[in-house]
């Protein structure tokens, strides 16, 4: 195994760029893995830790890095070479093929700084920024002060600088979504993570990116559509942000003449800025579906159920989203009618009250939110569900126990610690593949969720990568059945059905709600516990 790497000085490339370009070098043959990172310190630490680092390779902070690890010298070298065909053909809008190979048509020189962005497009209205977070927040703010409503992809920026940067954006009239923000839909225009939808009279503003794209894909799954989302960010609707993006959002979307219903997707916020906020979305005369995962429903209900609806999970707020957008003005959040899922989770209550299961459910997630969703579905029904990013700090789940599972367990592959140095889960599966084959090995597996989520910038084709993974376990046995989480929709890329129907025939239960795949896990779970087929 040999490691080579190339230095191109003070080349600045975008961070959704370099993800795709590394993923497109480890499709390479011979290739095991491959990094393309700005030179700072922190991803210096990072391809040191993934067995990248270059030795005695200098490069700084502005320089631009690009390694490779193959098995022989010679393929190292030719996926260099694709590396800088690929930088030299880039365009200011990348065209990703679905075979995950760039289009190498001639284009004009990106610009080189924001200021030259301005001066070429002095029409443009918004600035979307994506640059390693010590960064971020300086281009963020000249963004904000030449007047652009900022879409901040980056992350680790501090929090003092979000709280800055956002009161900025308030003393302004713009938006500053994010940082960390994933996704948003503009007048039909997508940024980051984002699905293909139609238009319609559902405003969507949320702090998860994976949650919008539940949201508004079941949305669209149901004939509606969406008016504008706005992503504001995980960390707007702490206490110590305030939810000063989620509240310009809903502003926006009260004088929104398009938008007819509002729909609010968050994990818990803090009490009083949830007041704040609801207070704010309740002030018009538009309806209003909170979802807000794991907060306290019934507090919520007692205290805003006259004014908004509260919805348990994303496929409930997507539901009541379109059936309040169906019905006149005059609707009373009071007459909403009953969960599919409360109903469902009701039943399943009752089966676990009277019978007890000895097998693992085990969910390896590329979204955060959706592996959320599902943990607090599942602790509901079996108690503790152990994960890197837990519900209780005591169901903390160490890296190294995938070999060794202390109970049902769900894994956040977005996380940061298993982005280091590598591509989200979304872009690059290898990492979910490798722990699925671990899991799969357990005897105490039953059941194996997978979120695949679609749309733009996720994986062009994620069937042809999963489905003959899932095709090979089958041949080994029933066991772990595997379930699918499927986001998405007909007009992605990707193609919902196409999508559903190859890892239908590869042996995985698909189901397009989040929420609705969790609970067939347990199901699957006291079926096989019936069957005795559990070992």
């Amino acid at each position: 195994m040999v490691i080579q790497a190339q230095v191109r000085r003070r080349t600045y490339v975008d961070s959704i760029t370099l993800m795709q370009i590394a993923t497109a070098l480890k499709r390479l043959p011979g290739v095991e893995n491959a990094a393309a990172v700005m030179a700072t310190e922190a991803n210096l630490q990072l391809l040191a830790e993934a067995g990248l680092h270059p030795g005695g390779v200098t490069a700084g902070a502005e320089d631009l890095l690009l390694v490779v690890k193959a098995t022989i010298p010679e393929a190292a070298e030719q996926a260099l070479q694709a590396a800088e065909e690929l930088l030299t053909a880039r365009q200011p809008k990348q065209t990703l093929l679905h075979d995950g190979e760039f289009s190498l048509a001639a284009s004009t020189q990106p610009p080189h700084s924001l200021e030259e962005a301005v001066r070429r497009q002095p029409e443009a209205r918004l600035a979307m920024i994506s640059v390693p977070g010590p960064y971020a927040a300086l281009e963020a703010e000249l963004a904000l002060r030449t007047g652009l409503h900022v879409f901040l992809f980056s992350d680790n920026v501090p929090l003092q600088e979000e709280i800055a940067l956002k009161q900025l954006a308030q003393q302004r009239g713009l938006l500053l979504m994010g940082p960390d923000c994933g996704t948003a839909l503009l007048n039909g225009v997508g940024l980051g993570f984002v699905n293909v939808v139609p238009r319609g009279p559902i405003g969507i503003v949320g702090a998860s990116g994976t949650g919008i794209q539940q949201v508004m894909s079941l949305i669209a799954q149901q004939g509606s559509g969406v008016s504008q989302v706005i992503g504001s960010g995980g960390r707007d609707l702490s206490r110590e942000v305030g939810a000063l993006t989620t509240l310009a959002g809903i502003r926006l979307l009260l004088e929104d003449e398009d938008t007819r219903v509002i729909v609010l997707v968050s994990k818990p916020p803090a009490p009083e800025v949830a007041a704040r906020v609801i207070e704010e979305a309740a002030s018009g005369s538009k309806a209003v579906v909170t979802c807000f995962l794991g907060a306290d429903h019934e507090a919520l209900e007692q205290r805003y159920g006259s004014r908004v609806v509260v919805a348990r999970t994303l496929t409930d707020a997507a539901t009541l989203a379109v059936q309040l957008a169906a019905t006149p003005a005059s609707y009373h959040a009071a007459t909403t009618p009953a969960s599919a899922i409360a109903a469902r989770l009701e039943r399943l209550r009752q089966t676990c009250a009277v019978s007890s299961a000895s097998g693992h459910l085990v969910g390896l997630f590329a979204g955060g939110t959706l592996c959320d969703e599902a943990m607090q579905l599942w602790s509901t029904l079996l108690g503790p569900v152990y994960s890197n990013i837990p519900l209780e700090p005591a169901w903390r789940l160490r890296e190294s126990s995938l070999t060794a599972l202390p109970g049902h367990c769900a894994i956040d592959f977005g996380a940061d610690e298993y982005t280091r140095g590598r591509p989200h889960p979304m872009i690059d599966p290898s990492l979910r593949l490798q722990a699925l084959e671990t899991v799969a090995d357990n005897p105490r597996v039953s059941v194996v969720l997978l979120d695949l989520v679609l749309g733009y910038c996720a994986h062009p084709d994620p069937a042809a990568i999963y489905a003959p993974v899932i095709a090979g376990l089958r041949r080994r046995g029933p066991r772990p059945a595997i379930v699918v989480s499927l986001c998405g929709t007909e007009g992605d890329p990707q193609r919902l059905s196409a999508q559903a129907a190859r890892l239908q025939e590869a042996g995985a239960t698909v189901l397009t709600s989040n929420a609705e795949a969790a609970l067939h896990c347990v199901q699957l779970l006291y079926e096989q516990e019936e069957s005795g087929s559990v070992a």
